[in-house]
């Protein structure tokens, strides 16, 4: 199975409180922190909901 490399680009700051928490629960605290998440229905439902955000690199 294939993992995604997520990067948080753009800061939190002043964003909606769904896209504060969607972040949160992948992990991205801090702008440019990056995590290794396994690339499923659930991960990309998450990255869409904060896609303007983030970077995203298959793994």
């Amino acid at each position: 199975m294939a993992n995604l490399q997520i990067q948080l680009k753009r800061s939190l700051i002043g964003r909606p409180k769904n896209q504060i928490q969607t972040a949160k629960a992948l992990g991205l605290t801090k702008t440019y922190k990056t995590v290794v998440k396994p690339d499923n229905e659930a991960v990309r439902g998450m990255i869409n909901t904060i896609s303007h955000l983030v970077e995203v690199k298959e793994a």
